[in-house]
């Protein structure tokens, strides 16, 4: 059986799948030089994933939504991808610079 995307009656995607994550950054500069180099990235299915991203108390808090568990997967899996290098770029030339 293969899975496919539940069709509202309006003709619409269900967003079934989703998932939450929060990164502490203990900096809010910090949380929003990461926020504002992904937020430029848009989701390439955008019919299919929603990411919406917020940064509070330095913490940056990333929630998904997918039609899918695999759009799901691909697109977080991406995302945590270049979270880590914008993570490590900060922690290897930041640490000199006062936020």
């Amino acid at each position: 059986m293969t899975p496919t995307a539940s069709v509202a009656s309006d003709g619409e995607a269900k967003w079934e799948f989703s998932c939450d994550f929060e990164v502490d950054y203990e900096s809010e500069k910090k949380a929003s030089i990461v926020y504002n180099a992904l937020i430029v990235d848009k989701e390439l299915q955008p019919d299919k994933v929603k990411r919406a991203m917020s940064i509070s108390n330095g913490k940056l808090s990333i929630h998904f939504e997918a039609v899918e568990a695999r759009f799901l997967r691909a697109s977080f899996s991406s995302f945590v991808d270049v979270l880590t290098l914008a993570t490590k770029t900060i922690e290897d030339f930041g640490l000199e610079v006062e936020f």
